[in-house]
Parts: C-alpha cells; structure tokens; sequence
C-alpha cells in the first residue's frame, strides 16, 4: 500500500493579534471556497513550566531525537501488527486507535493527557517522562516478539515437515506398520520416492539394482504429483549398497525408522505447539493494539513539546502562539506548503520583527522560501498517521 508517511502537518504560528485571529487567517487561506487546499483544526495545548531559553535549546535536541524514537516505536508495532494480521488492510486499520478513536479522529480532537503528564512539571521531566514510557513498550514489545517469531519457526519447522512431496514430507502419517518387515534379524524394509515419470522403470529394475533384494517384494503406498512412494524388501547389509544404487537412478531411499512412541509424541508435539502459537497470536495482537495506543499518543505529547519549545525558540517570550493540526488535500500538500510560506514570510529573516515590513525585503526572503521545499517560516513538523 503506497502512503505518504506525513499527511498532517503542525504548525505554530505566533498569536497576534490574537491567537483566534491566526486561526481565522489560517482558515481563510487554506480552508475556505475561494482557497481549498486543506482541514485546519486548532492544537490547543496548556500553559507549560518554560524555564530558560538556555535550558530549552539543549531540550530541542533532545526533544528531536526523542521524537523520531517515538514515532519509529509507534511505526513498529504497527508493522508487526500488521503482519499479525497477514496484511489485512482493513483489520490491520481497525486495530489501529488511540484510546478507541481512529488516528485521524485523535489527531483532530487532541487533548493533553494531564492526569498521566501533569503540567506542573518541567519540559525536561515530561521529556524524560515519554521517553522512558516509550522504551519501556519498546523493550516489551521486542520480548514478546521475539518470542512468537521464535515458537511460530519452531512450528513451522514441524509443518514443514507434514507439506511438501513425499521425497522430503514425513512419513510418519503415511507409512503402516502392515508396509514394513519388523523384527527380523536379516530382512528390513526400505521407503523408496520414485518420480511418477520413472514408475515403470523401478517396477522392471529394483530386484536388480544390487543382490539380496526380495523379489516382488515391492508396493506403492502413497502418490503426489512429483512422486510416488514404494516400498522395497532387502537384506540388512546392502541397505547402503541399495541406496547408492537408487540415488544413481534419481530415487531417493527416504530415512524412516517405525517408533510408535515417537510419532505419537510429534502429533501431540504438533498439537500443543499449535494451541500454543494461537493463544499466543491473539495475546500479541491485543498487545500490539494496546501499545500502539500507548506510544502513538506518547509520539504526539511529544511533537507537543517540540511544537512549544521551537515556538518560545523562535518567537521569544513570554509565550503567544497558536499551535495548530492541518491535513492538506489530496495532492495540495506543496500548495500547502506555498501559502503558509506566503502567510508569513516576514517571519523567515530580514524583515521579521518589524512593524512595518519592507516589501523588497519580504519578497526576496519569499523567492527563497518558495525555493526551499523544507524551510518553514513557522515551526512546522511533520505527522506520521501510519494509515493515511
């Protein structure tokens, strides 16, 4: 499925001459009829312990890198979720929510979660307060993981052998005790994969590929489209001789051993790994769908953070600006793009801070706005949405 991994974008926006006035002026150039390009929705965040400019240009690095952790974390579970699902889409995106709303109806409808990340602390404490939360889901996730992957190869490593043709499935569900000579001191029986092309020429050759074979003692107990399955009768001390022989005629004499106990215990092997890796598989998913939960909305409280530490960054203090959710229309994200850098290119350099713009100035900071596909004039961040 083919996806942009960045559909909504947050934007900050200094908040003058209020903060309702941006949104408006934000709405009335991306969101109206004469200019339809994109959904504008505030991103209303609560008044945060700022501390020093200092202290927050350290944080803004940190913030970055916890971010992109977050959001990698987040992705991951969403893959594995995914794969659970064996690339169902449609399962796949009805698993994926946060605190039973879609990603899309989350992002739209954000609220600090200030019971769990209380705004009484510190961009750092809250910063160190996701980070860990999130490394704690990301260890978890990794055990459990890898503990599925590990019993789901250790079955299918026994499936494997109930499938394929009959020169190398096993013949434990195959073979009778009636096919095979047991408990003799001389004679034993051998399992022969004869491809079908060559049927007619083991029936006319096998009592003489070496001595000490028991003529007519041959009999097909089993046929796939590749191979038929034969029994042979021969004495005990050609077996190597026999094999060798068959192998130069492109049959392969299989290894087969009549152990009753040892059967039973692979069924109920089978059996057991079987209930084992379902109850395993249903326990994941509900923990991929939990998880997820958890660490998408511990990558957004993040891009939160990052959105108020670049503001007071970039617009100074005390803090005023308007944080806000805009998801572009289909194939308007760099016409997007292009009116926000349009909105408010006096904000990108020469002319930012002055009451009155100068227009030369303010149109060649615009040309090299417009020319950088990745420089904003506002603080702006991508968003993951994983589905979008």
């Amino acid at each position: 499925m083919s996806r942009s991994p960045h559909p909504y974008v947050f934007i900050s926006a200094p908040g003058e001459p209020t903060k309702q006035d941006v949104i408006n002026r934000v709405k009335e150039n991306l969101a109206s009829r004469s200019s339809d390009y994109a959904e504008v929705f505030p991103f209303n965040l609560p008044d945060f312990k700022v501390g020093t400019l200092d202290s927050l240009v350290v944080l803004s690095d940190d913030l970055a890198k916890a971010d992109t952790v977050a959001e990698g974390v987040a992705s991951k579970i969403a893959d594995n979720m995914r794969q659970l699902l064996n690339n169902d889409m449609g399962q796949w995106m009805s698993n994926l929510s946060i605190n039973e709303k879609s990603i899309d109806a989350y992002l739209k409808t954000f609220q600090w979660n200030n019971m769990k990340y209380r705004t009484d602390k510190s961009l750092r404490e809250l910063t160190d307060m996701l980070l860990q939360e999130v490394t704690q889901i990301d260890t978890l996730m990794k055990n459990k993981m890898q503990a599925y992957t590990a019993l789901k190869g250790q079955l299918q490593g026994i499936q494997r052998k109930q499938t394929g043709n009959l020169a190398v499935r096993s013949l434990n569900d195959i073979v009778k005790k009636e096919h095979l000579v047991l408990d003799s001191e001389y004679l034993t029986t051998l399992i022969v994969a004869v491809p079908k092309s060559s049927i007619n020429e083991w029936i006319n050759s096998y009592e003489t590929l070496t001595a000490m074979v028991v003529p007519r003692s041959t009999q097909k107990i089993a046929e796939d489209d590749e191979f038929a399955l034969f029994t042979v009768t021969v004495f005990q001390r050609v077996i190597d001789e026999f094999t060798n022989k068959a192998r130069e005629h492109r049959y392969s004499v299989r290894e087969f051993k009549w152990d009753q106990q040892a059967m039973a215990a692979e069924r109920k092997q089978l059996a057991e790994l079987g209930a084992t890796e379902r109850e395993q598989w249903s326990s994941l998913l509900r923990l991929c769908k939990t998880n997820f939960s958890d660490a998408y909305a511990c990558y957004i409280h993040l891009t939160a953070l990052r959105l108020v530490v670049e503001s007071v960054l970039r617009y100074g203090l005390p803090p005023n600006f308007q944080p806000m959710l805009i998801k572009p229309k289909a194939k308007q994200e760099r016409k997007t793009r292009d009116v926000l850098n349009r909105m408010f290119a006096k904000l990108g350099g020469a002319a930012a801070g002055k009451d009155t713009a100068d227009d030369h100035a303010i149109e060649e900071n615009l040309a090299l706005l417009l020319g950088d596909k990745e420089y904003s004039p506002v603080v702006l961040f991508g968003v993951n949405a994983i589905t979008a």
